[in-house]
């Protein structure tokens, strides 16, 4: 199991969020430490999605505040908040169905920083995913569903981001392509990103995580390494069916 590491890079604090009048998040704080696996689980509905729209600035909360590396996100534009050096890998993969790989891969690469370095991303990308390279010329649309996630992942790659946050990278997918999905995973995070994850697959996230924070109904309700939230009773019988 990995062990704690760096400096915080993220600090979410106190965040309240706010659908029209309907409140998602209650005073939600946590952090996210330089080349760590964080993850954030928690039921369906249980707001893990909104916190990271809220901090993509896809939402702006209503109290508390977001920081990455000091600086405040939850002030700022979406387009700005990637170039602060913050990407996410969106639920459902949102790829352009119509336009190749290769076409989808160079729409995460429209940031002042990440435009120059195109060429060297696309192959760096291409390496860490041989398939999303043999499949470059295809219209992504035509793609499996693990194939079209690892173009998603790969999209998010060639923003060339600090940290890299994932919504729900399994869904939809089976048990075999999930655990393939959670690999590539934990192989950009070995390249040197920091990863936040989101996601109701507890058992596999707790396993390959440093530290977690499960959220409920909105509220933060427990954190600890993976290994102490898998033995924690409350989430061997929530969340593990044990």
């Amino acid at each position: 199991m990995p062990s704690a590491k760096g400096e915080t890079m993220l600090r979410v604090e106190g965040i309240d969020v706010f659908y029209g009048d309907v409140q998602v998040l209650w005073e939600v704080s946590f952090e996210v430490r330089e080349g760590e696996i964080l993850v954030l689980v928690g039921a369906n509905g249980a707001g893990k999605s909104t916190t990271i729209k809220t901090i993509s600035s896809l939402l702006t909360p209503s109290r508390g505040r977001i920081l990455f590396q000091g600086q405040p996100v939850h002030t700022r534009r979406p387009f700005e908040v990637i170039d602060l050096g913050i990407a996410q890998v969106p639920e459902g993969r949102r790829l352009f169905p119509e336009m190749t790989v290769e076409e989808n891969l160079l729409m995460g690469s429209l940031s002042p920083a990440a435009k120059p370095r195109r060429a060297e991303s696309l192959e760096w990308v291409y390496e860490l995913f041989p398939r999303v390279l043999e499949r470059r010329k295809q219209a992504a649309g035509t793609l499996s569903g693990g194939e079209q996630q690892m173009v998603a992942i790969g999209r998010g790659l060639m923003a060339r981001p600090k940290l890299l946050m994932f919504d729900e990278p399994s869904l939809g997918l089976s048990p075999l392509l999930t655990e393939h999905i959670f690999e590539l995973v934990r192989k950009v995070n070995a390249e040197g990103l920091t990863v936040l994850l989101v996601e109701q697959n507890v058992h596999h996230t707790l396993a390959m995580c440093d530290r977690a924070y499960v959220l409920e109904n909105g509220r933060i309700a427990l954190t600890g390494s993976g290994d102490e939230l898998m033995s924690n009773d409350h989430v061997r019988e929530a969340y593990l069916g044990l």
